[in-house]
């Protein structure tokens, strides 16, 4: 057997590949656990460094940009996390530290050691209801966070924008999910402070909620998105390039409509016919009017080509089961070209 140490921020006792993650409400170790089950098919064992003590160790692994020390063995980055949350995930100098790095972000796609991958999704898909079945008219399932600074991008601030228009304009129309909303939205400057506590005081004191659309945390994303017939699916930033999250992709193998703003290159990725293209409407009111002038007939349409595109090469393409045999076996495969693994052979 080789060993092989996986680095990954706050996890050790190899948490990351748990079946139950205590770390994040919706499970992300399926990715990490594929990763782990693919290596461990070609002979290698990845494990958190604290396991591998006395272990003849024949590589690292990084999962998302860290602090990197001295090395004498090959080590290789899988860079999935935004940008802008992730700063060294948009470095060239760093992504070219590594002997491969693996990243969606087109803006390393020019270094020779870089990969292209898209970030990967269980893509894991059923027939799904009809029009007529879902009885919640929108949705919106996210964790209530911001950015410490200001970015021309941030779509933090158009969700709210988003729930704030139906809380006040069409209530019956909308409902909120996700962690956090039971609180006012995390602030990081002395006016956003003050506004915080205020709504903190009329929920204390008056009982009124900071998000009256809120309903709480789901346990499975699904049985929202199988009731809801259009999902907004807003990325943390706008017009960056290949950055497709599971907030488009989970609503669309629920056969729920995508209202999507996020990458500027998504009809290059997803057929504009499965998703409301956010961009096409001046602000939420004009959008909200789109949607209800789609009927049943056009619904059908829509989820139509859904179902072709999940059926289809297209959507391979973010499948969680092909992102990470391509990094196992072009990772084997540099491994083999510096002598460290026998070609073609199961160690």
């Amino acid at each position: 057997m080789i060993y092989a140490n996986v680095h990954a921020e706050g996890r050790s006792h190899n948490s990351l590949f748990a079946t139950d993650d205590t770390v994040h409400r919706h499970n992300p170790t399926h990715t990490p656990r594929l990763l782990r089950q693919k290596f461990l098919a070609r002979g290698i064992e990845i494990n958190t460094p604290d396991l591998n003590p006395g272990r003849s160790v024949a590589f690292d692994l990084h999962l998302e940009g860290r602090a990197l020390g001295p090395h004498n063995i090959p080590r290789y980055l899988i860079a999935l996390e935004n940008p802008n949350i992730n700063k060294l995930n948009a470095s060239s100098d760093y992504a070219a530290q590594f002997d491969l790095t693996f990243a969606w972000d087109v803006r390393l796609h020019h270094l020779p050691n870089v990969v292209p991958i898209l970030i990967p999704h269980p893509m894991v898909w059923q027939d799904f209801p009809g029009p007529q079945q879902r009885h919640v008219f929108s949705c919106l399932i996210n964790a209530n966070k911001a950015f410490r600074e200001v970015l021309d991008n941030d779509l933090y601030v158009e969700r709210l924008k988003t729930i704030r228009w139906y809380e006040k304009h069409a209530p019956g129309h909308f409902e909120l999910y996700g962690l956090g909303w039971d609180k006012a939205t995390p602030a990081f400057t002395a006016a956003g402070r003050l506004m915080r506590l205020g709504s903190r005081i009329k929920t204390r004191v008056f009982g009124i909620p900071p998000f009256p659309s809120y309903r709480g945390e789901v346990a499975d994303k699904g049985d929202v998105l199988r009731r809801a017939r259009f999902s907004w699916c807003y990325e943390n930033n706008r017009d960056i390039s290949g950055y497709i999250t599971e907030k488009m992709l989970d609503s669309l193998v629920h056969g729920c409509v995508p209202v999507y703003w996020g990458a500027d290159d998504v009809a290059e990725l997803i057929p504009p016919d499965c998703y409301v293209d956010r961009r096409q409407f001046r602000d939420t009111a004009a959008a909200h009017q789109h949607l209800l002038g789609i009927d049943d007939a056009r619904y059908l349409q829509y989820q139509q080509a859904i179902r072709e595109f999940l059926s289809s090469p297209a959507a391979l393409r973010f499948s969680a089961e092909v992102v990470m045999q391509t990094v196992v076996d072009r990772v084997c495969a540099d491994l083999q070209q510096q002598g460290l693994l026998a070609p073609g052979a199961t160690p």
